[in-house]
């Protein structure tokens, strides 16, 4: 018959490539429970009340319309949907794939024993399958990983949570209008059970059956399945299912009478007792013995040779004894609700005299020797048939130099003639020199004759009293006796090693010993050798979900090895990390000693005053931490590079991942508590705490998650911790402290003295050393990420302000009328408005009660603007004092790039960056660390025509203006405190919010305040008034400083404002 995992047999590969897919598909179920999106618990109250309108769980298919019309009624929910819609669908989509895989699964199983039955398979029927031995194996392997997929789901992702994603996919997919979507199947499989993971949570009824009946299976096939299991062998109540999940039967089996009944007597106290007391001698007698073996010298290539069933039997004894402790005594394995089960886990650890540090050092000696046995077996196999070879070579010309001897021509000392013995050894010599490695059972049988007929021909020849003839025989008989064990080296005992020492049921509970771990090794940093040994003996666990994966040659090999290899290493990382936290602790000691205890010595120092400078006891201290460090790292450097399942584990970039990790977290948390300040403190705290020592995700729409961040590392995380405010992290608390005492409202900016006073008390607040101070804190990172963080929320505001705009103020047709008459009244721009006085005020009075929110967002605008400038000085200044040929080169290269996109608009053949071209955008943050910029000139957003644009932000300015004065030192100045307006924020607000639309807006804003300086000029001139008027003043000034600020020519304003109105108002100046 044909094998049946051949290639060539579809029946077996069939089946086999269905138990491959089964394994791949845990895996990914796995993986994909550590990326659910936390918002879908919905456990926090600000979540519940955000995205409850818009996550549903299974609720929403009885009505799809009611829930989208509550969508509908809302435009903020609209929006909220899909942003939530952009920031989810990817992760929903490959939550989706790994279900609808799960669905495809079990159809393709039903379909397969369909095939069976119907005999689309020549010659196979289920009942021909079963009673093959790989047939079998793999039919009960197939139904297995289904119902290890569906407990998966289960447990690691709760059914309110699955049903939720999968509405949430429903809505935001294609899914929904797709004739071959399978959803309505997929949603039926996975709908909750109603099952919780939570400790003392109770079993729904019919739980797993109900469950698994979901999608039915052939009963006959499943009774047949458990007639084949009937015989297995099962490890008490505590067993191990997949991967480190583990199952106590005492509470799984309690709704199964029949099953129930059967496990009481196993778990019958006195039973308990006699298991429990048999692996605790076991452990006390297997410890001793296992570090014998292990001592230096002993394990040599002859007594193990000699000793392989014993050695095998110490290795099955240790592992059996580790894992019936590790499996009955694990936490997860014990619900701490359920009082039988705290009473039999009470009894198993009082009877066992269970002691985690023995059970681990057995583990530890156990891997170790398991481990040189291995690399002795694999040793031995690779030489093999050489060693054989050399052997048989030795015995023959042993015995064709004694039959010379016998011949009587070789010279020997007292040996007559004896043709007969020369001719017999002759033979012995030709017999094995015909020995045939390839027949190993028949040269085994002949070997053993041949030892004896050597013993023989000692004895009936009374060759005894030639003791050179019997060493020459002693030492043939040794290498034959070499050429049986030699021979009886073979791999079946590689694979009883790795089968004996399968390690997969500890793939979770491991991690219950990793503080036994650290401890050992912060006590003994050498301990990671043997550590070593105990992490590849875990990686074995690989093989069991990677098996069949192999055999079938699927393309899933590698992702899924991948993961299940990472999977080890992080925890291998998380073990080794203790070394690189040691060695943190005591630097800190040592910074401790060095600042607070050891005195620095002078240059000139008194004799009798050199004891008081010496410091004997904290130098030695200082030496012995420093000591201490370095034995830390040449404990993990002795590891050696590490194949750790696919992944290769270099000692040297696990202990620099290892710093990186800890200095990463010690500084994260420095900055964390370091800046948290109280909006209450008077004078701020801000300068103080930074004399003492990436917050833009909330701004994004489309989130960043910390998968998916260039800057979030697996091995070198940066860490999160809980807000303490409305910040996600340090730089945001950073920066709100900063707008918070640079508020215009209650602070007045000088810009000539880039300083900022209160507005109340004319006290100076902060000025641009705060700047310089951050730069020496926080480096040019923090301050560029300082930078990148007001960026994003001048855009937030802008978008909120337009929002308003649009909203609020041009859906108002009150006050869109008001712009029309105005509109009317200054038409043409370029003409004297009659009446002027009384037009404008009139239009100022009837629209005053819009402009309060106008007039914070967009001096809240001015004041990040403000901010940047002296962020963009800061980082320019420092980049031209650290690194002056990076700025000179970075300056170049800028003017050249925007000569040539001159250039090349002038020109269009002249050449300009494709689109795949990133040389602009990489440049651009090069400029702005190095502060080579003008915040001032950036487009924030994208917009869209605004009717009234110009003269709402136009009568929006004069209005303003009855506010400010003018004073000669400090330029334009707030009349009264309590009715706050900063000018430079305003000018710098107002300059921003146009620089974000067309050129023609800002022209008619220019053209319109050009025309109100001009009218109330020639209303003053018309009646005598000989003073210049405040308001024009403050027109005038805008116009001054808006020229100053966007560095455009004077003509700009003097095309609007005559140049001898510019000359008069500089004799009021």
């Amino acid at each position: 018959m044909v094998d049946f995992l051949a290639e060539n047999n579809l029946c077996g590969q069939a089946i086999l490539r269905i138990v491959s897919r089964g394994n791949a598909i845990i895996a990914e179920l796995l993986r994909l429970s550590e990326f659910i999106p936390a918002v879908f618990r919905l456990k926090d109250k600000s979540d519940q009340q955000k995205y409850g309108d818009i996550i549903c769980d299974f609720s929403y298919f009885k009505g799809p319309e009611y829930y989208e019309s509550k969508l509908e009624a809302k435009p903020e929910l609209q929006d909220l949907d899909e942003e939530f819609r952009e920031n989810n669908i990817e992760i929903l989509t490959r939550f989706y794939l790994a279900f609808e895989s799960v669905h495809k699964y079990v159809v393709d199983l039903k379909r397969y024993l369909d095939d069976l039955n119907e005999g689309v398979y020549i010659q196979q029927t289920l009942e021909t399958v079963l009673l093959n031995e790989d047939g079998k194996q793999l039919l009960c392997e197939a139904l297995y990983l289904y119902g290890v997929m569906l407990l998966v789901i289960d447990q690691k992702m709760e059914g309110e949570v699955r049903e939720r994603m999968l509405v949430s996919y429903y809505r935001y997919s294609a899914a929904r209008s797709s004739a071959d979507s399978n959803l309505d199947d997929i949603c039926k499989l996975l709908r909750s059970t109603g099952y919780s993971s939570h400790p003392g949570a109770k079993r729904p009824p019919n739980y797993p059956e109900s469950y698994f009946q979901r999608v039915p299976i052939s009963p006959t096939f499943i009774s047949m399945v458990i007639g084949r299991l009937r015989s297995d062998d099962i490890y008490n109540q505590v067993i191990s299912i997949y991967m480190g999940i583990t199952v106590n039967l005492v509470e799984a089996w309690e709704p199964y009478k029949a099953a129930k009944t059967a496990l009481n007597y196993t778990l019958d106290t006195a039973n308990i007792k006699e298991q429990a007391g048999r692996y605790s001698a076991s452990v006390e007698s297997l410890r001793p013995q296992v570090q014998q073996l292990l001592k230096e010298g002993f394990l040599r290539e002859e007594i193990v040779l000699d000793n392989i069933p014993k050695l095998l039997n110490c290795l099955r004894d240790c592992n059996v004894a580790i894992r019936w402790l590790m499996l009955h005594t694990a936490e997860s394995a014990y619900d701490p609700n359920n009082k039988r089960l705290r009473q039999i886990k009470d009894q198993v650890i009082n009877d066992s005299k269970y002691n985690p540090k023995i059970l681990f050092q057995l583990l530890l000696d156990t891997a170790q020797f398991e481990f040189i046995l291995k690399e002795m077996f694999k040793q031995m196999l690779a030489e093999k048939q050489l060693k054989w070879e050399s052997y048989k070579k030795e015995g023959s010309e042993r015995m064709m130099e004694l039959a010379e001897v016998f011949s009587g021509v070789k010279p020997l000392t007292r040996v007559e003639k004896n043709e007969n013995l020369q001719a017999w050894f002759r033979e012995i010599s030709k017999q094995i020199e015909s020995l045939n490695y390839e027949d190993s059972t028949a040269a085994g049988r002949k070997t053993v004759q041949l030892i004896q007929a050597l013993v023989e021909v000692q004895e009936f020849h009374q060759l005894e009293s030639n003791l050179q003839v019997c060493q020459f025989l002693a030492d043939t008989r040794k290498f034959l006796h070499q050429m049986i064990r030699t021979i009886n080296i073979k791999e079946e005992v590689l694979i009883t090693m790795q089968i004996v020492g399968d390690l997969s049921y500890a793939w979770q509970i491991i991690d219950s010993f990793t503080s036994i771990m650290q401890e050992s090794i912060r006590a003994n940093p050498f301990m990671v050798t043997k550590l070593r040994a105990t992490f590849l003996k875990l990686a074995s666990a690989l093989d069991l979900p990677l098996l069949r994966i192999n055999q079938v040659n699927s393309p899933d090999l590698l992702s899924v090895s991948q993961f299940y290899s990472g999977e080890l290493v992080a925890y291998v990382r998380k073990v080794l990390q203790i070394i690189p936290e040691s060695m943190f602790t005591s630097l800190a000691k040592i910074i401790k000693l060095q600042i607070h205890d050891i005195m620095e010595v002078p240059t000139r120092l008194d004799k009798d005053k050199l004891k008081d400078y010496a410091q004997l006891s904290a130098r030695y201290e200082v030496a012995k931490l420093t000591h201490a460090i370095s034995v830390f790292t040449e404990g993990i450097l002795m590891m050696k590079t590490t194949l750790v399942g696919i992944i290769k584990v270099d000692p040297k970039q696990l202990l620099e991942d290892g710093i990186r990790k800890e200095l990463v977290k010690r500084v994260a948390y420095a900055l964390h508590k370091g800046l948290i300040f109280n909006p209450k403190a008077k004078p701020s705290e801000l300068m103080p705490k930074l004399k003492e020592m990436q917050e833009c995700n909330s701004f994004l729409r489309t989130k960043i998650q910390d998968w998916q961040s260039v800057y979030q590392s697996t091995h070198i995380p940066i860490p999160k911790y809980p807000s303490v405010d409305e910040s996600a992290t340090f730089i945001g608390r950073l920066c709100r402290e900063i707008l918070r005492i640079t508020d215009p409202k209650t602070t007045c900016y000088i810009d000539q003295l880039n300083t900022w006073y209160d507005m109340r008390t004319h006290q100076e607040v902060t000025n641009n050393r705060l700047f310089s101070e951050i730069q020496d804190t926080l480096g040019t990172f923090g301050l560029n990420g300082l930078d990148r963080l007001l960026c994003f929320m001048i855009v937030k505001e802008l978008q909120n302000f337009l929002t308003v705009l649009q909203k609020n103020i041009l859906k108002d047709k009150a006050v869109v009328d008001i712009f029309k008459a105005l509109l009317s009244a200054v038409n043409p721009v370029k003409g004297i408005v009659a009446n002027a006085s009384k037009v404008y005020v009139n239009a100022v009075t009837k629209t005053q009660k819009i402009w309060p929110p106008y007039l914070e967002a967009i001096m809240k605008v001015g004041q990040m603007q403000i901010l940047r400038q002296q962020i963009a000085n800061e980082l320019n200044y420092s980049c031209k004092f650290d690194s002056k040929h990076l700025a000179a080169a970075l300056d170049n290269l800028n003017k050249s790039l925007l000569s040539d996109i001159e250039a090349h608009y002038q020109d269009p053949s002249l050449p300009y960056p494709k689109e795949d071209n990133t040389l602009l955008y990489e440049i651009t943050a090069y400029l702005e660390a190095a502060g080579i910029q003008n915040p001032l000139n950036k487009i924030y957003i994208t917009t869209k025509r605004l009717p009234y644009f110009p003269i709402v932000n136009f009568l929006f300015l004069i209005a303003q203006l009855p506010k400010l004065q003018n004073n000669k030192s400090q330029g334009m100045t707030c009349r009264k405190a309590a009715d706050p307006v900063d000018w430079a924020p305003l000018v710098l607000g107002l300059l921003t919010l146009l620089k974000q639309f067309h050129s023609r807006y800002t022209e008619q804003f220019l053209a319109l305040i050009g025309q109100f300086i001009r009218s109330i000029m020639e209303q003053c001139t018309s009646q005598k008034i000989p003073d210049m008027p405040s308001d024009v003043v403050g027109a005038l000034m805008f116009l001054e400083d808006y020229v100053r600020y966007t560095k455009l020519p004077r003509k700009v304003a003097e095309a609007h404002v005559p140049s001898f109105v510019f000359d008069e108002f500089r004799t009021v100046l």
